[in-house]
């Protein structure tokens, strides 16, 4: 990866609601001062392409309003989560027409988000509080609807509150400070449910201006960054025990500063590093940027060399077929974000990332429009959930081609 170039999340304006970048959905219209939102130019040999993957999305979105339950979920009344992804899948279709009124079916399911929105700000049914309401945050705001600001606003609140002993960040004793987990019985912060929660944040940010203090307070940003540090083998910037600097595993990311999903590596040396895998270092890199690293920081660095090390479509790395969905989302959205046009592999190969990814999900689909994975690692044999991901992911690449 030679050349990268991402804005910082700061110098974005409030109008500058992303439309072909990082959720692949769409608002009123781009800002014309943020280059993250910038109009990627349509090469002609691409045209027909295009117009293949438009073909993909619709019957994924028709699949998804077939398959809504008739309260407005989908999958489970229980996670809104699932819902909210559905709803900004359909956010994010090319073709959809801007100005054209929701069709009843997303009515229903934005009716049913809001029949979760709970009195702490919150948006969520039986567990999993920051996963449900962050994704519930961002189907809301891609509908650009401004009845659903003050929700929005609290809903925000309720996500910075989330955020783990902030004065405790960087501490060698307390890894989990600063970053955000589940909300619930499960009090340690994780990289996936810090992800979903930043992401939010930084869609939402422009709503916290010209309101009552209690809605005003902002994520402490700086432990955020600290609490990613926790997550990356990279020992210049994380002291702990497990963070390795091998050939394997540097730069890379982990779920927790106390697990892998790819579990541990014994090295040469006799230590024990714990290896880094595909879905979380895109988080991670995603992250760094809506933290507001820059593309030279060094940790941006070492995370980019080992996507670029480990770039397969053929597993989540280190994973196999487990969260296969969520790499290939995770990795469309950062290499997007990144301005990525060309991967270049350490031996010199030159990837059209777009197109492969692309081919790949067109190969995947089933007949009836939906996509679902063999592994149920999770939840990744809910249609519903992956045909969600699939059309987002197809969204960013169709914009991007």
């Amino acid at each position: 990866m030679k050349t990268l170039s991402f804005s910082s999340p700061r110098a974005l304006t409030s109008t500058a609601l992303f439309f072909a970048i990082v959720a692949a959905v769409a608002f009123a219209a781009p800002a014309a001062d943020a280059p993250l939102n910038r109009a990627i130019p349509v090469r002609r040999s691409d045209v027909s392409f295009q117009h293949e993957l438009q073909r993909a999305i619709d019957k994924g979105v028709a699949w998804l309003e077939k398959n809504q339950d008739p309260a407005g979920f989908w999958s489970t009344a229980d996670h809104p989560a699932v819902t909210a992804l559905a709803l900004t899948a359909y956010r994010g279709n090319p073709a959809r027409a801007t100005a054209a009124a929701d069709p009843e079916w997303v009515k229903k399911g934005y009716a049913f988000l809001l029949k979760n929105v709970q009195p702490d700000g919150g948006i969520y049914a039986k567990g999993l509080l920051n996963y449900n309401t962050s994704l519930a945050m961002m189907a809301l705001v891609t509908a650009n609807n401004p009845a659903y600001e003050p929700i929005l606003r609290r809903a925000r609140a309720f996500t910075v509150r989330q955020q783990t002993d902030t004065d405790a960040a960087g501490t060698p004793d307390k890894p989990f400070a600063g970053g955000v987990g589940y909300g619930d019985k499960t009090k340690n912060s994780d990289l996936s449910n810090t992800l979903v929660a930043l992401e939010a944040l930084y869609h939402t940010r422009h709503l916290i201006k010209d309101t009552a203090a209690a809605e005003t307070q902002d994520l402490n940003w700086q432990a955020a960054i600290l609490f990613l540090q926790q997550c990356q083998n990279l020992p210049g910037y994380n002291k702990q025990p497990w963070a390795s600097d091998d050939a394997q595993n540097k730069g890379g990311f982990v779920y927790d500063p106390g697990a892998s999903k790819a579990g541990e590596v014994k090295l040469p040396n006799g230590r024990v590093a714990l290896r880094s895998y595909g879905s979380m270092s895109y988080a991670g890199l995603l992250s760094y940027i809506y933290a507001d690293l820059k593309p030279t920081d060094p940790r941006v660095t070492a995370v980019l060399d080992w996507l670029r090390d480990n770039y397969t479509l053929d597993e989540n790395p280190g994973l196999g077929a487990q969260g296969l969905y969520y790499y290939y989302e995770l990795m469309t959205k950062a290499l997007t974000a990144c301005h990525v046009d060309t991967l270049e592999l350490k031996n010199g190969k030159k990837i059209d990332w777009r197109r492969d990814v692309a081919i790949k999900l067109l190969n995947l689909q089933q007949k009836d429009g939906s996509w679902a994975n063999d592994n149920a690692r999770w939840w990744e044999k809910d249609p519903a959930l992956v045909t969600a991901y699939a059309v987002v992911t197809l969204s960013l690449l169709h914009r991007g081609l």
